[in-house]
Formats: structure tokens, sequence, C-alpha cells
């Protein structure tokens, strides 16, 4: 497990090492998460593969989670995060599945 501060950060840390999965924070300073995941998923073009990314904010309104799926990210979790929704994910990611977003949190 790592983390970072910002998204420039997180693309260092993706292009350095190997995860199985990305908690994505939406704002971060310097890049945030939907840039940061919208080069990531440039690079996987390029060489393949996809590494599942899930979503995280903590303002989240209306509308944030398509953007997030747009962008690129394969789910979305607000915060306060519970522990049940991040566990579904997981399970998913653990079992190979391709991430489904959680439908309670798609407006």
């Amino acid at each position: 497990m790592q983390s970072v501060g910002n998204g420039l950060l997180a693309l260092d840390a993706l292009a350095s090492s190997k995860f199985d999965v990305v908690l994505m924070d939406v704002h971060m300073p310097e890049m945030d998460g939907l840039d940061a995941t919208r080069k990531w998923r440039s690079e996987e073009a390029k060489s393949g593969g996809r590494l599942p990314i899930i979503a995280l904010t903590a303002l989240a309104i209306k509308g944030d989670a398509e953007q997030c799926l747009d962008a690129g990210m394969d789910a979305y979790l607000p915060k306060p995060l519970k522990q049940a929704d991040l566990l579904a994910l997981l399970a998913q990611v653990d079992a190979g599945q391709k991430l489904t977003p959680l439908p309670h949190f798609i407006h």
C-alpha cells in the first residue's frame, strides 16, 4: 500500500510500482484525480492492460460519479467511505471482475 499527496505523485507511483487497485482522490493539489486518471489511461492505451481505479471524493454532488467514470475511473465512492461499499468493490477486483459502479452512487 502506498499513499501520495497529489496527482503528479500518483502518476509517478503508478509508473514505478505494481498495484492491484487504486483509490484515487478526486480533489488533490497540483493535479487532480480526474486529470491523473486521464493521463494514466492514456499511458495504458499505449502499453495495454487496465488497472482498476476507484474514485473517492468528499464533495459529492450530482454528476460527480458520471464525471469520474467519464475520466476513466471504474467506480466511485463518496467520503466518508462505507466499509461495505469499499469491500464490495474490492471483492470484484479480487475476483478479477470488471468493476461495476454501485448503482446507489449514480444519480
